[in-house]
């Protein structure tokens, strides 16, 4: 299932924090688990996740740090900061606020 661009411009950063306040994540772990919270139905694409986190990142509201997995291989793990968990919870109340007022809308033009 695809989504407009449009309608996804907006909530990519509210995901990227909320996925984050729960644990530190690498770029690819962000992808799978959008993936498998969303049944499939929502991937970040890189070029979509990386400016993000970057963005994120030049705000203030992630940290970075270099781990070797299991693997031996490095990754760069994505936490958020201080300001970044006080952004999270910020966005979250103003996406369940705005989306509330978005379905009162859209219930009323079905009554």
């Amino acid at each position: 299932m695809g989504f407009d661009r449009e309608l996804l411009k907006g909530s990519i950063a509210l995901l990227i924090l909320k996925l984050l306040s729960e644990r530190d994540m690498y770029g690819y772990e962000i992808i799978q688990e959008s993936l498998r919270r969303s049944h499939d139905a929502f991937e970040f694409k890189e070029g979509t996740l990386y400016p993000a986190l970057h963005q994120l990142h030049k705000r203030g509201y992630l940290r970075t740090e270099w781990r070797t997995g299991g693997n031996g291989k490095q990754r760069k793990y994505y936490g958020l900061t201080p300001a970044g968990r006080k952004a999270a919870r910020r966005s979250e109340q103003e996406w369940f606020s705005f989306t509330g007022v978005v379905n009162a809308i859209l219930s009323k033009a079905h009554s």
